[in-house]
């Protein structure tokens, strides 16, 4: 496979993970440990962790939405899942 395959798949993880720390911490305004940078980096962790995960369930969610070729479904619910995580333990420490 070429380069600006796995650019392009890096490119929509990267953007993923950025559009859900901008939707939990300015959208949802939830108490995210390292405000904006921690749910930005939570975020980016989250949304290629999607990724590999997708990579092994590939096949159950093959009638998932696409975009760019790439299955979107695994890296937004990870995201958003570890945010939503650090969050809480974010509102339990204070």
């Amino acid at each position: 496979m070429s380069t600006t395959y796995y650019l392009n798949i890096a490119l929509t993880y990267i953007i993923i993970g950025f559009g859900t720390a901008l939707l939990f911490y300015y959208g949802l305004r939830k108490p995210v440990l390292g405000r904006f940078w921690g749910a930005l980096l939570i975020g980016l962790i989250g949304s290629f962790l999607g990724g590999v995960i997708e990579f092994f369930l590939a096949d159950i969610i093959e009638m998932l939405t696409n975009l760019n070729n790439v299955n979107i479904f695994p890296p937004i619910f990870t995201a958003a899942l570890l945010i939503w995580i650090l969050s809480r333990i974010s509102s339990a420490a204070d």
